[in-house]
């Protein structure tokens, strides 16, 4: 194991904690990153904005910090220096200047997280900063940086435990990354007042899909219109599924009204579209049978799967690969995918919050749908691979989890089908 490895390891028993204080104490100490920020929150869309922000950004020559959580398949690939993870020596130097600095401050493994990643950042000299919240938005650790501009690409139910259990109270705590005076982008096409209040309360200058931000779909592309400014002839992006439009959107909007500071030509935003990737999301690994993996893992995100599974018009069978965490909520993602899925092979998750294959069966029992039980992910992966034919669809998910191991299986097989 690593020295960073074995730091982060080491912090994994100290509980979730939301709150500045602990991670703005030692934040005094650091030498902040100079640059450009831009703030993402949401329940979801958020990963794949900031990767729309983040090729933008590239394709138009500037130095892009990106972080980004969870991660699929190693800690490295959340904190990126134009597109490249972070290396193991440049871990090893800021974990250990972190735990340094930080002297009796309990903080949490994502506090030192995120601190880590504004260590590089300012380490590597980048022009500007996207970043994604971890939790929610008003007391995460990266709401310690005052955005340029702040996104919420959307507010639906998750994290209730923490954020509270209605949209109001969501939005509320998702608004917390906006700011008096700077611009405000709002993704969710019918956002709850709380949000709406907060950001006139603030003062902040908020732009909505639909009212402020509008997406227009043609045969060939698609445009989008920002207030008075158009942005005509734009490419259909490589990440599949009609909501990823007002993903792309909204980054479009944030360069747009950072455009005096941070100018981002129309060459650099319609090659930042096509360029942008996000695994994980509705990504292809596979043809004959077509395998999709989605992170999708709440109820918001099963209705979007859904939505793309449903836009594909596939001929054949779907074929469910399943497993989630106890804690989500597992009767609002089979809800919305029930009626499209021929068959479930499910499987638990390891870890203190995974839950069993066999009481996820019984979630689908219940509903009298169709359904296997195997030992592991991989194992339900590689049973879904044998049975489907060639015109049927394979999609699996239910966590970030439930994705990795499949990467997994996929890359340790030598079965091209995984």
């Amino acid at each position: 194991m690593l020295y960073w490895e074995r730091i982060r390891t080491g912090l994994e028993g100290r509980p979730m904690l939301l709150g500045l204080d602990r991670v703005a104490k030692v934040a005094v100490g650091m030498n902040r990153p100079k640059c450009h920020t831009i703030v993402v929150g949401g329940t979801n869309g958020k990963g794949s904005t900031c990767a729309f922000l983040e090729s933008m950004l590239l394709a138009a020559g500037y130095r892009v910090g990106c972080y980004t959580s969870p991660h699929l398949l190693s800690f490295r690939e959340r904190i990126r220096i134009d597109l490249e993870p972070a290396t193991d020596p440049a871990l090893d130097q800021a974990f250990a200047h972190i735990l340094a600095i930080s002297g009796a401050e309990n903080l949490t493994q994502f506090e030192v997280d995120t601190l880590v990643a504004f260590f590089l950042f300012a380490a590597g000299g980048v022009d500007v900063m996207v970043l994604e919240v971890g939790l929610g938005g008003r007391l995460d650790a990266v709401n310690l940086w005052d955005a340029d501009c702040a996104v919420v690409s959307s507010v639906d139910l998750d994290h209730q435990a923490f954020l509270g259990d209605t949209r109001e109270l969501i939005g509320f705590e998702k608004a917390g990354i906006y700011r008096g005076g700077r611009p405000a982008i709002c993704g969710d096409a019918n956002p709850p007042a709380s949000l709406v209040d907060h950001a006139a309360a603030i003062g902040a200058d908020l732009l909505r899909l639909g009212p402020d931000i509008r997406v227009e779909v043609g045969e060939n592309g698609w445009a989008c219109r920002v207030r008075e400014a158009a942005f005509p002839a734009l490419p259909r992006p490589a990440m599949p599924g009609l909501h990823q439009l007002g993903n792309a959107a909204c980054a479009i909007a944030a360069l747009y009204t950072l455009r005096e500071r941070l100018p981002v030509p129309m060459q650099a935003i319609r090659a930042g579209i096509a360029a942008a990737r996000q695994p994980g999301r509705f990504q292809v690994v596979g043809q004959a049978p077509l395998r999709i993996l989605d992170v999708a893992h709440n109820p918001h995100a099963a209705r979007a799967l859904a939505a793309s599974l449903a836009n594909l018009a596939p001929t054949g069978q779907i074929h469910a690969v399943f497993a989630m965490l106890a804690d989500k909520d597992v009767d609002g993602v089979i809800d919305p995918l029930a009626s499209r899925i021929a068959c479930w092979h499910v499987a638990g998750l390891s870890g203190p919050r995974g839950l069993s294959g066999a009481a996820l069966g019984e979630y689908l029992a219940a509903r009298s749908l169709k359904y296997q039980v195997y030992p592991d992910v991989a194992g339900a992966w590689q049973a879904a691979c044998r049975l489907a034919g060639p015109a049927d669809t394979i999609a699996a998910f239910g966590s970030f989890h439930t994705v990795a191991e499949v990467m997994a299986a996929i890359s340790s097989s030598t079965n091209p089908h995984g």
